[in-house]
């Protein structure tokens, strides 16, 4: 393998590995590079707002196949293991990405991990209550997210014109009311118990950057003949308003946090109306996450809008330009192949606690 990707692969690998938070001047080297990479994207692909900075709207390649990812919230094993994934050529989507064969959509929150980590959150929430003087739990869950995080921006780092990230609403490190972010609590007080450690061991510089990489965040993305967001889309948002989203803060709101039900009727049709309007294609979808899902996917609003979060299952949707959208073949659970991988890689590993497991 071409030893730029092996340097990829390692980095992501041996993170995932050395089960502890990730080094804070390492980590925030890669933070403030991967906002150089966002602030300076190709204006092709994220056309500029009226201040000449990246709008929230990508453009996606139209002649590559197109994976969406969504919420991963602390699951590494997950993203990696779609890194590693193979195509019928044994090309690995971390191969495809470094020849320009395949592109990625992650769908946001990156960070907090959902029901299986629960009970943790609830005891991390008395380390915190100690300003954790004690921090066995949160160590644990902070790992699991900021590993993720990190992974993230290495790829979007090495592929920034076919990797991109898009805003959820877990992305608020701050923990803020306020530019279109609500503070977060579902479990714990989890959007407070990350701010304040990450404060803590980071430290205010590290957050202060962390920070202006989720606002760096785009929030929509425009394939051959589908749209993406984190969430349903509140209402018919004009391209306009989304590129500008950094001085509209009920677009961000409404793109990162609608639940079931609460969207304008008819938005998402009017949505892929325009945006996709020259699509010589039938089938045309709008996908989101953000709300969890049973199976492998959920139609929410008519027969468009595809919700595809499952947080007990590796799911994916693999599109590919030359061809209709097909739900049922085209949304596809993934194995945890985390254990091989590691082998792959390593062939030192033998063993690994974590096998199986999500």
């Amino acid at each position: 393998m071409i030893e730029e990707l092996k340097n990829i692969q390692n980095k992501i690998i041996n993170s995932y590995l050395s089960r502890s938070i990730p080094d804070r001047d390492e980590f925030l080297e890669i933070v403030c590079e991967s906002n150089f990479m966002l602030e300076n994207e190709n204006n092709i692909i994220r056309p500029r707002d009226n201040d000449f900075l990246p709008g929230g709207l990508i453009n996606l390649k139209k002649n590559i196949p197109t994976l969406l990812i969504p919420d991963l919230h602390g699951r590494a094993d997950f993203f990696i293991d779609i890194l590693f994934c193979e195509d019928y050529r044994k090309k690995t989507v971390l191969e495809n990405l470094y020849s320009d064969k395949i592109q990625i959509v992650a769908m946001g929150d990156g960070m907090h991990g959902e029901s299986r980590a629960a009970a943790r959150w609830q005891q991390a929430f008395s380390e915190y209550k100690t300003e954790y003087r004690t921090h066995d739990n949160i160590d644990e869950e902070m790992f699991e997210s900021l590993t993720v995080m990190k992974s993230i921006m290495i790829i979007k780092n090495n592929f920034p014109e076919n990797f991109h990230y898009i805003k959820g609403n877990h992305d608020n490190i701050l923990n803020e009311k306020g530019n279109g972010n609500y503070p977060f609590a579902k479990y714990s007080y989890e959007g407070a118990m990350v701010e304040y450690f990450v404060r803590k061991f980071y430290g205010d510089i590290f957050l202060r950057e962390y920070a202006r990489f989720e606002k760096n965040l785009p929030l929509f993305c425009v394939g051959k003949n589908f749209l993406v967001s984190h969430a349903q889309p509140q209402r018919n948002f004009s391209a306009e308003e989304i590129i500008g989203y950094r001085k509209n803060p009920d677009v961000v709101t409404g793109m990162t946090w609608t639940d079931n039900g609460a969207a304008e009727t008819g938005g998402v049709d009017l949505m892929i109306e325009f945006y996709l309007k020259n699509s010589k294609l039938k089938n045309k979808y709008y996908f989101g996450g953000h709300r969890p899902v049973k199976n492998l996917y959920n139609i929410v609003q008519g027969d468009n809008y595809v919700q595809i979060h499952n947080p007990s299952k590796f799911i994916i949707a693999y599109l590919k330009p030359e061809s209709e959208i097909d739900l049922d073949n085209d949304i596809i659970e993934i194995n945890n192949n985390i254990t091989e991988i590691i082998k792959q890689v390593n062939p030192e590993m033998r063993e690994y606690g974590r096998q199986g497991k999500i």
